[in-house]
């Protein structure tokens, strides 16, 4: 055992300024990522859940079980009870500049919410968050787009129907609406969780470990969310799809998107949308949304393109590249079946990454601070940091003990 320990602990010069990629830290009780068999909620494929209701999987990532009927028509009930966000929240949102960022707009209000709605217990404001982030992030499209007044949330609908139903994405008829519900069901279910040491669910985490409450942490998380390097990628990858239709003409076939990946990587152009930080296989993710928009959207020209890409670079990236994954990721297409769906406006996509991600980021929260340690939380995050005269850059440093 002791020998274990000192593995887990050893660290060397390589991993300073890496990101901590690779370094232990804790554990995850909601999530892992397997780079040899995919994404993982509860010891559950996430393949096998983006079918399923997004309010059970919300359910398992806080109870760890599987909901029977009675527990889900009790969570159901409970998410109801919770739902109604108080005016103040939409006040201060009409008072936001329009041109301010969504994502800007998202923390802003999880900040206000928390001062209208935290009760300081973990657990409570976990469930309360999950009931109203789907509510705020509504509010927030109708508010900053100029669509209207919040839509009253409708008795009766399940956790997407009612977050599309208060959307009222303008001109939408009930078929598109529909499609769209279809999507966002598996949109939100797919990027709930991905284990604990990515950068908003680490954040978040973090931040709590101070003792931060909730929404505070939540805040904190969003703004991590919110870099271009983390909750940007689907918007990104859609650019780089459209800039791909456009390139090939109208020609929308293997050869001539072949031939535009060959022509960017000679011209050391970056490839988007395909490789993972962990992930040494397909992602499964991708592989659901792939065959999602074959069944909504697949005669959508950005939508065709991705579709093509996803076959025909990952032999040419592993033939010319240095990739250990090829493959393409969740981002090389959750953009453009947004897009396609309804939701032209990709500047939004980042803050429909995060309606999702609050929910595995708050019940990883609730384990932490309720949980771990027979109870006692997780303590402060306090990393040890090397002195380092004139930085790295500038040479050696000799590593020795900060305390």
């Amino acid at each position: 055992m002791e020998t274990k320990k000192q593995v887990l602990m050893e660290i060397t010069k390589d991993q300073l300024e890496s990101g901590l990629r690779g370094v232990p830290v804790g554990y995850c009780t909601t999530s892992s990522v397997d780079p040899q068999k995919g994404l993982f909620y509860v010891d559950r494929p996430v393949e096998d859940l983006a079918g399923s209701d997004p309010e059970d999987v919300a359910y398992l990532l806080l109870n760890k079980a599987w909901p029977n009927a009675a527990q889900k028509s009790e969570f159901a009930a409970l998410l109801a009870e919770h739902q109604a966000v108080d005016e103040k929240v939409f006040a201060t949102m009409r008072a936001l500049p329009r041109d301010g960022h969504p994502m800007k707009w998202l923390i802003h209000s999880l900040n206000v919410l928390g001062m209208v709605s935290g009760t300081g217990d973990y657990r409570k404001d976990c469930v309360d968050v999950i009931a109203k982030i789907p509510v705020v992030v509504a509010a927030i499209f109708r508010i900053r787009s100029g669509w209207g007044e919040p839509i009253p949330a409708k008795p009766g609908l399940g956790y997407i129907e009612n977050f599309v139903h208060m959307l009222g994405v303008p001109g939408l008829d009930a078929k598109q609406q529909q499609k769209l519900v279809r999507l966002m069901r598996v949109f939100d279910i797919v990027h709930f969780d991905h284990g604990g040491g990515n950068l908003s669910t680490f954040v978040g985490k973090a931040v709590a470990s101070g003792q931060a409450d909730m929404y505070e942490s939540l805040t904190s998380g969003m703004a991590a969310l919110a870099g271009p390097l983390h909750g940007k990628a689907n918007q990104e990858c859609l650019e780089f799809v459209k800039e791909c239709v456009q390139r090939v003409q109208g020609k929308l076939d293997a050869e001539s998107v072949r031939a535009l990946i060959n022509e960017k990587l000679t011209n050391k152009e970056k490839i988007f949308g395909f490789g993972h930080a962990v992930l040494r296989v397909p992602d499964p993710r991708a592989k659901v949304f792939i065959a999602l928009g074959e069944a909504l959207c697949g005669d959508d020209t950005n939508f065709r393109m991705v579709k093509l890409l996803s076959e025909v670079a990952p032999p040419i990236l592993t033939a010319k590249t240095r990739t250990n994954d090829p493959f393409p990721n969740v981002d090389s297409v959750s953009g453009s079946l947004l897009a396609a769906c309804g939701l032209s406006d990709p500047s939004y996509y980042t803050v429909l990454f995060g309606l999702a991600r609050v929910v595995g980021i708050a019940c990883q929260i609730v384990y932490e601070r309720c949980e771990a340690r027979g109870g006692k939380g997780t303590p402060i995050i306090r990393p040890q940091y090397f002195y380092a005269p004139g930085g790295t850059a500038k040479g050696e440093a000799t590593i020795t003990s900060s305390g």
